[in-house]
């Protein structure tokens, strides 16, 4: 199974799980959707029922459940950093379907060193095509944006602070990476220029 089917099914069992009131009812349900797989359906009136394809392998269907359960685990800490980030939307505003993807994305930016950030992005943002409404693309892009933003921006600090490394405490933002070097920065005939 590619890594973009085993997103969509991750997002969809966090979708469901949502809608039970507890934490650990919604980890216990992950296995309903593991063990009743059916395949995409319209129904009567023409509405596509999404469901899931047939015969997920047994890595599959491990990976997918620990995964699930590890964002799960981490949502409260995730919706706090969508609730700094997302001005005006706070994470009980949004669409379900657009707080679901933010949070695998989120996710994936902040605890999947694997997982390029502007991947994370994009697989969101094709996610919220499929899924969400004509706004929830450039929504969903728009919030992701900002914690690049705010992990570019750190990593500036730091730089200019004499220190190549990215603090800790900014990490948080989006920022797993060690800086890249900005333009400004590098060394060219015309700064030498300049300098003398």
């Amino acid at each position: 199974m590619t890594r973009r089917e085993l997103r969509e099914h991750c997002f969809k069992m966090l979708f469901s799980a949502d809608f039970y009131p507890t934490q650990e009812e919604a980890i216990a349900q992950l296995g309903q959707y593991l063990q009743s797989p059916e395949e995409d359906d319209v129904d009567e009136s023409g509405i596509l029922q999404v469901l899931h394809k047939v015969e997920l392998k047994e890595t599959d269907s491990e990976y997918l459940q620990a995964r699930t359960a590890n964002i799960m685990e981490k949502i409260l800490e995730i919706d706090e950093k969508l609730n700094q980030a997302a001005a005006g939307w706070k994470t009980k505003r949004m669409g379900k379907v657009e707080l679901t993807i933010l949070r695998l994305a989120l996710y994936e930016m902040l605890y999947d060193d694997a997982i390029p950030e502007k991947v994370s992005i994009n697989e969101a943002v094709e996610l919220a095509k499929k899924f969400g409404g004509n706004d929830s693309p450039s929504f969903v892009n728009g919030i992701l944006a900002k914690f690049v933003v705010k992990g570019a921006r750190a990593a500036g600090d730091a730089r200019a602070a004499g220190d190549a490394r990215v603090p800790e405490e900014n990490r948080a933002c989006g920022e797993t990476q060690e800086p890249q070097e900005t333009h400004a920065s590098r060394e060219t005939p015309e700064n030498k220029e300049s300098e003398a």
